[in-house]
C-alpha cells in the first residue's frame, strides 16, 4: 500500500505528551493522528462537521514500519479506495520527516438515529468522486 494514499494531506504536530519511555511517539497517538487527518478529510473534502456525523469507524489496520520521534514533521495522507453503500473505505500513510512511520486503512461506516448502517449521503459520494477523480458507477 505505499505510495498509494496520496490525494488528500495534512499535517499534524507532535507534542511532548505523545512520546513514550523510549522517546517514540506511542502507537496508539498514532491512530489519534490518524483520526485527526480523518477529521479534517471529513471538514475539507466532504464539506462535513465531523460533530455532526452519525457514524463509526467499523474497522481499521495499522501497519507501523518506522519510529516518530520528538520534533519530527508528520504528515497524515488519506485517499478513498471504495465507495460503498453505507461506507467509505480509506487508505492512509504518517510520513515523519518524509520517511514512511505507519500505512494502513480504515472502513468509515454511516449510521441511522438507531445505530444501524445507513446509506451514505449522496452529497459525500459526490464531493469524493470529484476530489479523488473516481468515475460514477
Amino acid at each position: 500500500m505505499a505510495g498509494t494514499a496520496d490525494t488528500y494531506e495534512t499535517t499534524v504536530t507532535v507534542r511532548f505528551r505523545d512520546l513514550d519511555p523510549m522517546g517514540q511517539v506511542h502507537n496508539s497517538v498514532v491512530l489519534q493522528y490518524v483520526e485527526e487527518a480523518r477529521i479534517r478529510y471529513f471538514r475539507d473534502v466532504l464539506d462535513t462537521d465531523f460533530t455532526e456525523v452519525d457514524g463509526a469507524v467499523a474497522g481499521q489496520d495499522i501497519d507501523y514500519r518506522a519510529p516518530i520521534t520528538h520534533g519530527a514533521s508528520v504528515t497524515v495522507r488519506y485517499r478513498v479506495t471504495e465507495i460503498g453503500s453505507s461506507s467509505l473505505t480509506m487508505a492512509f500513510e504518517v510520513h515523519a520527516d518524509d520517511a514512511l512511520a505507519a500505512e494502513g486503512e480504515v472502513v468509515h461506516v454511516a449510521l441511522d438515529e438507531s445505530g444501524t448502517p445507513a446509506a451514505l449521503p449522496e452529497s459525500w459520494v459526490e464531493k469524493v468522486r470529484a476530489f479523488e477523480g473516481i468515475d460514477g458507477d
